[in-house]
């Protein structure tokens, strides 16, 4: 959702992206605690250099990523971890950045491509254009090129999956976009030193679509992210108990 969809008179986009940035990233670093109240209007107006429409719009972006809640006289409650919206491009940026995102988030985050991906690798095979193809195509060459550079394997690796994303022509799909784009930053951070052994499977996505293929590129997918989640397992910080353990508390 645009910051300026809705925004009053007078707001500007700028100061509220900073102020909603600022906030956010305090809150997923538990500078600001679960449960705590923030401060009231006027003391941010202060602390921040803003207006009041500023401060208002940010807290109903905040609000919006499920990050806090807005009771009328009851103040503005920071809410906890379990409540946000992860698959918020922002908001999982800030838990990235924040060192919030423990191994047991990521394997989470390879679980929710497992669901999503393999689906839209399938639908790909139905309906890709030729132009589909050929992106798909271009990425896999350019992460070719790049596995010794780990900045433009990333990248390329990034075009590889979002292309795939668009080429299912479904509009729901296409909606995660920005959320893939920030869960497959996270990932990568980890599992780019074993980017060159996956390349193999990535060509094989790309072949099951170019011909055609839904459910061969459906397993295809499958086995690529469970070459990834393998990787995450076998990493030494990941232990069964650590499994249980996050900044969202024991999962059952």
């Amino acid at each position: 959702m645009s910051q300026a969809h809705g925004m009053r008179k007078g707001a500007k986009p700028g100061k509220i992206g900073a102020m909603v940035a600022a906030l956010g990233a305090a809150i997923v670093r538990g500078e600001i605690a679960p449960g705590a109240v923030l401060p009231p209007e006027h003391e941010l107006e202060a602390h921040y250099r803003v207006g009041r429409s500023v401060v208002r719009e940010a807290m109903k972006t905040l609000t919006a990523k499920g990050l806090v809640s807005v009771r009328p006289r009851h103040g503005t409650h920071v809410r906890p971890a379990q409540d946000w919206m992860l698959l918020d491009s922002d908001v999982l940026g800030w838990v990235r950045t924040g060192g919030g995102l423990d191994r047991s988030l990521l394997l989470a985050l390879e679980e929710t491509r497992a669901i999503i991906e393999p689906a839209a690798a399938a639908l790909a095979a139905q309906r890709a254009t030729p132009e589909d193809v050929w992106r798909i195509n271009a990425a896999l060459a350019a992460m070719d090129d790049g596995q010794f550079n780990p900045q433009a394997a990333i990248a390329a690796d990034k075009a590889f999956h979002l292309a795939i994303l668009e080429a299912t022509h479904n509009p729901v799909l296409r909606s995660f976009r920005g959320a893939i784009d920030a869960i497959l930053s996270a990932i990568f951070d980890i599992t780019v030193g074993v980017f060159t052994g996956n390349l193999p499977n990535h060509a094989a996505v790309a072949r099951a679509i170019e011909a055609r293929d839904a459910k061969q590129a459906r397993e295809a997918m499958e086995v690529l992210l469970g070459y990834t989640y393998g990787h995450l397992l076998s990493d030494g910080a990941i232990t069964p108990p650590d499994l249980k353990k996050s900044i969202f508390g024991e999962t059952p």
